[in-house]
């Protein structure tokens, strides 16, 4: 009797802790996975448009600017999400200087509209 008693609390106990911990584990690697995927995006799309200029094309720059510049500001806040998940302080210096510099791609077009 005792033995069926002490399976049923490690039964208990188990079915307790890993649920929890595998959603935190999706959580931290979705935001993760976005964290990648726009910070990519972005770069990519501000690669095109300077092998465009530097070969004297400027076809739609400042939406496609302001498009990376958003994709940059939300991997950032993903970047952010995925920290306070982990239980760590994010690196705010960092992540506040690359927000600075989105916004500032964005401010640019933003205002030579």
């Amino acid at each position: 009797m005792k033995k069926i008693i002490v399976n049923c609390l490690l039964i208990l106990l188990f079915n307790l802790h890993f649920p929890n911990q595998v959603n935190a584990e999706k959580s931290l690697d979705f935001y993760m996975n976005d964290f990648y995927t726009k910070s990519n995006e972005a770069s990519q799309i501000l690669k095109e448009i300077e092998g465009e200029m530097k070969a004297g094309i400027r076809i739609k720059v400042c939406p496609r600017q302001i498009k990376a510049a958003k994709l940059g500001i939300r991997a950032n806040e993903s970047l952010t999400k995925a920290f306070k998940i982990a239980g760590t302080d994010p690196p705010y210096s960092a992540i506040n200087a690359s927000k600075e510099k989105w916004e500032s791609l964005l401010n640019d077009c933003k205002n030579m509209n």
